[in-house]
């Protein structure tokens, strides 16, 4: 289809946009400009009103009474994030502040500043908030600001520059700009030209550069690569290799251009188009009926002043955040035998997302991303798919975000929150007959889940935190999307020379799969009953018998041992040194004199391979261990650092627990490493068939029993029956 230059342009940089990683969309449906507080400019995705009981939330409801919403909200938690008004005013101070009079810096991060936790957890509901304080950290010439406004005083009370190496999430501006410079470049369009390719069919995405030495340091930059588009939307599949632009940011100039490796082509497009439409014929197998849970109650949970969810025996407070992406606080259960809501978690969230690629080429090397630091867990949510993202019955919440000009703008449906059935069991029973019982008892597990879905550039990252009546909390996280793949010469196995010559499988002709890990940290501000909790690690030992005592040569049994320190608790998992790990408040025992507590139970384990000392090693030092256990700090929130873009690992998990601060009877936070070893397949091209892993936040002696004991079972009078040409039947 023939289309002017200049509206090839806008297309091909609005694709440029959605590949630079960090999405705002703007102006289309999902940025929004909420300046002019009563003006309707934009369009607004579903979410209740707050204290609504939600119930078949809807996405296309009316944007005036939406805008009205959003503009009229004031925050009711001392959590809640900050409001429209709120971050209006947080730019109208800054506009005014002296540091700032003669150039307004680009805003990278504009988030709620938040009280101290004594404050947070001897609130109620009903007392007046603390004082509403907004963090922000701006670039301006070069240097990093992080500034803290008190909305009370309406001021600037805090302003540190370059605190560490590194610098904030990158903006769209940053990120626009970069492909603006690069397409005006003379040599480039040369380059590209050269391989054959027209700038009309050119898809570029801005990635970020690691840190490599002393070298690169002292301004920031963007490393420049390129796709052909030519024949189909997914441009990953067809990489330019050897072109690689170097952009400074801040100057916005190109720095550099590699062009090397002109002989290798370009991977063809033909089956590449992983969307619905262009399916030229239906899939293989027999088609599945459609499956919805359906609830002629509607849901059993309520979002209660737009962020604390009510469901069964828990309570919790939820937010969307533009560099966590989803961050649960304040969660909650109800004691089974007196109904007390006691405290279980202060605060969970993804921390870091580090994704090393494993191939040393000149294109490839840097490829070692920390996605949330550099780019934005909740900056990369897109909208999610109503009935195939989540089901019909999910309630809808957006995220309330800064651009970089300090405007507030909405992410719209970046999270949902649903209940699940899938036939599991949350407990059973059966007694054979011989002893004259007839027993057959069994309880059907529904739980309740918070989903929020990051589509950082080629990837996206499932984020569900699932909570069950039993006490449990399971987090996994799914991957999907594309690989990123790498153009070589040979488009069959047989024409390799060895097996090593490949950083990875082919995956189609003339695409190579290359080798990477993913390694998710999260950040678990256990306060198990309070905040006077310690760390316990429960070893499995063989214990050999004495000759002649028993017909059995060994057994196993518990060693609990209580960590003292934060290098103590530093922990490497070892499937042949089994061990279980507990956070306990030894303040408040059961009725036997346990201990209550918490255990992380493991899941997705892998370990980095990866050198101590390799550059990308430092900068995610935090993946040495699986698991680490911290004194609590407010300030010591990132796994990576504060500031992530081009840091060298001088802030950071590994060096907070390197200050062997005593961590028994105190207010400790539990870190956990979830990890993927991703060796690409063909099943994986062209888009990525979803895989999880998961782990548990599991109750140990929390509960005086099993706290499901008294849960109802399903009776058939109690569910519908669903037919077609009625509702129920």
């Amino acid at each position: 289809m023939e289309i002017c230059s200049l509206n090839r342009l806008s297309f091909l940089i609005f694709m440029l946009f959605i590949s630079a990683v960090t999405w705002y969309t703007l102006s289309k449906p999902g940025y929004f400009d909420c300046t002019g507080s009563k003006t309707l400019r934009c369009t607004f995705s579903s979410r209740e009103p707050a204290g609504s009981r939600q119930s078949n939330s809807n996405p296309n409801r009316n944007p005036n009474q939406k805008w009205k919403e959003i503009t009229d909200a004031i925050p009711l938690h001392p959590l809640d994030p900050l409001t429209v008004q709120e971050i209006n005013e947080v730019k109208a101070i800054l506009t005014k502040y002296e540091p700032f009079l003669a150039s307004f810096p680009a805003i990278h991060s504009l988030s709620l500043d938040e009280p101290e936790k004594s404050q947070v957890v001897a609130w109620k509901k009903g007392d007046p908030l603390p004082v509403r304080k907004a963090n922000v950290i701006t670039v301006l010439d070069g240097h990093t600001h992080v500034v803290v406004v008190d909305l009370g005083l309406g001021r600037v009370t805090s302003h540190v520059m370059d605190p560490f190496s590194g610098y904030p999430v990158v903006t769209l501006d940053d990120l626009g700009a970069a492909l603006v410079v690069t397409y005006g470049n003379e040599a480039f369009k040369k380059a590209i030209a050269a391989r054959g390719v027209e700038m009309v069919d050119l898809s570029c995405i801005t990635l970020s550069p690691g840190w490599f030495g002393p070298g690169e340091e002292g301004r920031r930059i963007t490393k420049v690569e390129c796709f052909s588009s030519e024949g189909t939307p997914n441009f990953y599949m067809r990489p330019i290799e050897g072109i690689t632009v170097i952009v400074d940011l801040d100057k916005k100039e190109v720095l550099k251009i590699i062009d090397i490796d002109r002989a290798i082509p370009i991977p063809k497009g033909e089956n590449t188009d992983y969307r619905y439409v262009a399916q030229d014929q239906p899939a293989n197998m027999r088609p599945i009926n459609p499956i919805s849970l359906e609830q002629p109650n509607g849901p059993s949970f309520t979002v209660q002043d737009g962020h604390v969810v009510t469901w069964a025996n828990w309570v919790f407070h939820i937010k969307a955040d533009q560099r966590a992406g989803l961050v649960i606080s304040q969660a909650r259960v109800r004691d089974s035998e007196t109904g007390e809501p006691r405290s279980v978690m202060y605060k969970g969230f993804a921390s870091e997302l580090y994704v090393p690629y494993m191939d040393t080429d000149e294109a490839w090397y840097f490829r070692t991303y920390m996605d949330a630091g550099e780019f934005g867990l909740g900056a990369t949510a897109m909208a999610l798919v109503p009935l195939n993202d989540c089901p019909r019955n999910a309630y809808y919440m957006d995220g309330l975000f800064a651009a970089a000009d300090g405007s507030p703008f909405i992410q719209p449906n970046m999270i949902c929150i649903f209940e699940r059935y899938a036939g599991d069991i949350g407990w059973r029973h059966s007694e054979l007959p011989v002893n004259g019982f007839q027993n057959r008892e069994s309880r059907p597990k529904v739980t309740l889940v918070a989903r929020m879905i990051a589509s950082v550039g080629n990837y996206d990252y499932i984020f569900d935190w699932e909570f069950q009546t039993d006490g449990l909390i399971r987090v996994k996280v799914g991957l999907s999307g594309m690989l990123m793949v790498k153009g070589t010469k040979h488009e069959n196995v047989d024409q390799v020379y060895e097996n090593n010559e490949l950083n990875g499988p082919l995956v189609s002709e003339n695409a190579i799969g290359v080798v990477h890990d993913h390694f998710i940290t999260f950040h678990l501000d256990m306060d198990i009953d309070g905040t006077n909790n310690s760390f316990a690690k429960v070893n499995l030992v063989k214990e050999e018998t004495l000759a002649g005592k028993s017909p059995r040569r060994s057994i196993l049994k518990p060693h609990r041992k209580i960590v003292k320190t934060e290098d103590e608790a530093q922990i490497k998992l070892k499937i042949y040194d089994p061990s279980e790990f507990h956070v306990i408040n030894p303040s408040r025992r059961s009725r036997l004199g346990n201990p209550s507590g918490y255990k992380i139970v493991p899941g997705g384990i892998a370990a980095s391979l990866l050198d101590l000392d390799d550059p990308p090693q430092l900068r995610a030092a935090f993946t040495n261990n699986q698991i680490w256990v911290t004194r609590y700090n407010q300030s010591e929130q990132w796994a990576g650092g504060l500031l992530v873009y081009q840091s060298k690992g001088d802030d950071g998990l590994a060096v907070w627990s390197a200050r062997n601060r005593s961590i028994e009877n105190k207010d400790v936070v539990l870190w956990y490493t979830l990890g993927f070893h991703h060796v690409p397949c063909q099943e994986d091209f062209p888009v990525m068939p979803t895989v999880t892993s998961s782990f548990d936040l599991k109750p140990v002696n929390f509960f005086e029993s099993n706290p499901i004991l008294r849960a109802m079972p399903n009776f058939e009078k109690d569910l519908p029956v669903c037919g077609p040409g009625s509702l129920y039947q």
